[in-house]
């Protein structure tokens, strides 16, 4: 049966290339600025992921501008030629204006094309392997026959059950970023304490945890997967690293020892998140549990008024 539905996806789900190569599947490269030029995130394609991370553990500090509004219409121009209806998975607006900025864009083109073109923007809540685990069932409900509309009311609901937990191996890149105080980076590297890092219902970065050591953050990971992925064991576990391939490989061993069902896939964490996490990220993300279940009764009442 022919697809009901294109998909654009952003550079940020960070999957292997032969997760997402194929006919019908547009890439938007977010970009990032690198020895003082700009460069288009094409999946460690132009740069290795070991000479990006490694210029940064040599004082290099790349930076990030989100995708271009010239880059995003190239996407969606792109998708609009093919001419079936088409969904953008955009990268989560809770640390990226990326999502904003396409429906400015999709506003534009609805003005040439007219206010029925079917395109759809839609917000992930997330980004790296997070966004990845989203992007790769997506790809699956696109080959179930999902149309466009169905598509979007799929990640709607689908983004709340992307179970996520990540560590950085220091704190430098997130305080250059803004992320955490200067007083907080320098504490934690002196103490070796690892932050224990998520999503939350907004898209925002949230500290979860702290792991004193590397082991001992890993072991948390484990501790967490077993903890949240409900009913989902079979499905997919992705695994980023940021150049450390031996703790994703390390993580692996310790999950697949409590639970053989487990079906892990490696992801090398790209430029545009290792710009503000640095070299040494570890992420495990899953399906799982609802993670709205998690909230206090006042908060979903409020996230029912907000439309959450």
């Amino acid at each position: 049966m022919p697809a009901q539905c294109n998909l654009i996806i952003d550079s940020c789900c960070e999957l292997p290339r032969e997760a997402w190569d194929q006919p019908g599947v547009f890439v938007l490269g977010l970009s990032f600025t690198f020895d003082g030029e700009e460069h288009i995130d094409d999946f460690f394609q132009a740069i290795s992921a070991h000479d990006f991370y490694e210029a940064m553990r040599n004082g290099a500090a790349p930076s990030t501008s989100g995708a271009s509004p010239r880059e995003i219409e190239r996407a969606f121009r792109e998708a609009i030629s093919a001419g079936v209806p088409a969904v953008y998975l955009a990268f989560s607006s809770g640390i990226s204006g990326t999502y904003n900025t396409a429906l400015l864009v999709l506003d534009k083109l609805k003005e040439e094309f007219g206010p029925d073109l079917s395109l759809y923007v839609v917000d992930t809540l997330a980004g790296s392997t997070t966004e990845g685990v989203i992007v790769l069932e997506a790809l699956h409900q696109r080959e179930r026959g999902l149309t466009a509309r169905e598509m979007v009311e799929w990640v709607k609901e689908a983004r709340y059950y992307v179970q996520t937990i990540f560590t950085v191996d220091n704190l430098d890149a997130l305080h250059r970023g803004g992320r955490v105080p200067r007083s907080v980076a320098v504490a934690g590297d002196k103490l070796d304490v690892k932050p224990m890092l998520s999503w939350d219902l907004d898209g925002k970065l949230a500290v979860v945890g702290v792991a004193r050591g590397r082991k001992k953050a890993l072991k948390r990971m484990v501790d967490f997967y077993e903890k949240n992925h409900g009913e989902a064991a079979g499905q997919p576990v992705i695994l980023g690293n940021a150049d450390c391939p031996k703790d994703a490989e390390r993580l692996e061993g310790l999950i697949v020892d409590r639970n053989e069902d487990a079906l892990i896939m490696h992801s090398s964490i790209g430029p545009t998140i290792g710009c503000h996490v640095g070299p040494g990220m570890a992420s495990c993300c899953f399906w799982g549990d609802d993670r709205r279940k998690s909230l206090s009764v006042t908060d979903r009442i409020a996230n029912k008024v907000k439309g959450n």
